[in-house]
């Protein structure tokens, strides 16, 4: 055995507190997940069970190889590593890695669950088979998850059965894009019951979060959101995961410092060769987070640490070069840096070019909107327009947005309220809000502050209100909000909005929106 995997072992052994089935490990959570191995190998095994549960792929990955290092035929470590190649909810579910994994296990399906001595894990054997076998990878997700839900039918006492049942629901909607509701509710349910029984699990906490991660449903995932950084702390991506919930409650001092705690621990975890995807993910939300806050220091820091990242090699602080993921943060420091000119409201009219990403465009336009850059806002429309083409979705909405701004600064009230509507109507079709606002100006932030422009504070009343249940204490939508209720007079509602920013924007003092505010507060309290 390598010094390398001695290591391993040593701390299996120093954090594993239960017997054979079950684990406790301080730093990636608590299960219970008996098979037919025993000793060293299923230890290694119930490690990695456990950080995959958090999506900690490189480290779950170590540890199935190494329980396959001390037991060779040991079917379920196979199905673990199988499982650590694809992020299920995300990706196109690429099988080539899980089927060379598989291979190593046996040549045929027939073969590889002959080396499953029991009912329970052929069971979970031949759900992979599944979805690692035959046919495009939505066929095979809702296969998968069919496979599964007949598992739970037999074991429906069982943990990881229901662990790894609910998280093929979530796998189905991700590709089938089914905005039901259906799967994510009934796969919820599943975990949530299982974070009640064991809340120290990283399934169950994780996977009840992805369930409700939306407006409507946050608030059942909120107490799982809290658990779930210390259940896992050593997996960057449980430490950043809390913020999907906190972000639907406006919880932005958490959402800084989770995704400051998770880039932390992307950094720690990073070595040569790996890429940088769970970094650049926090450092994303992360920025979002200190914008609402009016942090907007951090948030040009987030911006220089994604472009020191995009560089050739890569990068991650302390001089650690990677390989891969600068493609990904290339792309990303245009998104920051016009998210950052939209949040600030420091306006920026960029250049229109055909590199120009849409973020940058949708920049732009607001830009040129609010400094009187009249054909910098229609080159940026007609870019726009080009690229929405046939096309609708996020791009259309910009599209709509960047036009409605044009004829609204025209005085084309009707026509600025169509594009609107228009826009409004695609957003309402799409999945709930989720994560960073997108568009980076929120639809109905926009409408309202346009109808306040045009002189319409009862209307925008409402698309502000509208904006807030989506996305709860957003700053500039409680500015809008507070600023449409003292124009049409209703002091009681501008004071609770103006109460609500400064909260949000507290020390902000330099602020307009702040002072705004303030200004606002002091004279009702004279009056």
């Amino acid at each position: 055995m390598n010094v390398f995997r001695s290591s391993i072992l040593a701390t299996v052994l120093l954090f594993c507190v239960a017997g054979p089935s079950q684990a406790q490990f301080v730093d990636v959570g608590a299960i219970d997940f008996p098979t037919s191995a025993t000793g060293q190998a299923q230890q290694h095994f119930l490690r990695g069970v456990s950080i995959l549960h958090s999506f900690g792929w490189k480290q779950a990955i170590e540890q199935f190889q190494a329980a396959q290092e001390l037991d060779p035929d040991f079917a379920m470590a196979y199905w673990g590593e199988s499982l650590a190649y694809n992020h299920p909810l995300m990706s196109q579910m690429d099988a080539t890695e899980p089927r060379k994994v598989l291979q190593r296990l046996g040549e045929n399906a027939t073969d590889r669950l002959a080396e499953a001595p029991t009912d329970r894990e052929k069971g979970f054997l031949g759900a992979i088979e599944i979805l690692w076998g035959d046919g495009d990878h939505v066929e095979r997700r809702v296969g998968y998850m069919e496979a599964m839900a007949d598992l739970y039918e037999r074991y429906p006492d069982d943990s990881e059965v229901a662990a790894f049942y609910a998280l093929s629901m979530l796998s189905t909607v991700g590709a089938t894009r089914d905005l039901s509701q259906r799967l994510n509710v009934r796969a919820g349910t599943i975990a949530l019951n299982l974070f009640e029984q064991r809340p120290g699990h990283p399934g169950a906490a994780h996977y009840t979060i992805h369930s409700f991660d939306d407006p409507l449903h946050a608030p059942l995932a909120l107490e799982a959101a809290h658990a779930f950084a210390d259940i896992a702390p050593a997996v960057s991506h449980a430490r950043h995961m809390p913020t999907h919930i906190f972000i639907q409650h406006g919880m932005w001092d958490y959402v800084s410092n989770h995704n400051q705690s998770a880039y932390d621990a992307s950094r720690e975890l990073w070595r040569p060769g790996d890429t940088m995807g769970d970094a650049i993910h926090a450092l994303d939300w992360g920025q979002y987070g200190d914008l609402q806050l009016g942090d907007y220091e951090k948030a040009r820091l987030w911006i220089e640490r994604i472009e020191e990242m995009s560089e050739e090699g890569g990068f991650l602080e302390g001089g650690a070069r990677g390989q891969g993921g600068e493609a990904r943060a290339r792309n990303s420091v245009p998104l920051l840096k016009a998210r950052y000119i939209v949040e600030t409201e420091e306006w920026m009219v960029l250049p229109v070019t055909e590199e120009s990403s849409n973020n940058e465009l949708l920049a732009t336009a607001l830009s040129a909107a609010h400094t009187g850059d009249q054909q910098a806002l229609r080159d940026a429309e007609t870019l726009l327009r080009e690229r929405s083409s046939g096309e609708g979705g996020s791009t259309g909405i910009m599209a709509n947005e960047v036009s409605a701004l044009l004829h609204a600064g025209m005085g084309h009230a009707d026509v600025a309220k169509r594009f609107m509507d228009e826009a409004v109507e695609t957003t309402e079709a799409m999945a709930p809000p989720r994560g960073a606002a997108s568009p980076i100006k929120p639809v109905y932030e926009l409408y309202g502050e346009i109808l306040l422009d045009l002189g319409q504070p009862e209307e925008a009343i409402a698309k502000f209100e509208k904006s807030l249940e989506r996305m709860p204490n957003r700053p500039r939508s409680l500015l809008g909000l507070g600023r449409a209720n003292a124009m049409a007079g209703d002091r009681d509602k501008a004071v609770e909005a103006y109460t609500d920013l400064t909260k949000v924007w507290a020390g902000r003092d330099s602020f307009d929106g702040y002072k705004e505010a303030m200004s606002y507060l002091h004279s009702t309290e004279n009056n």
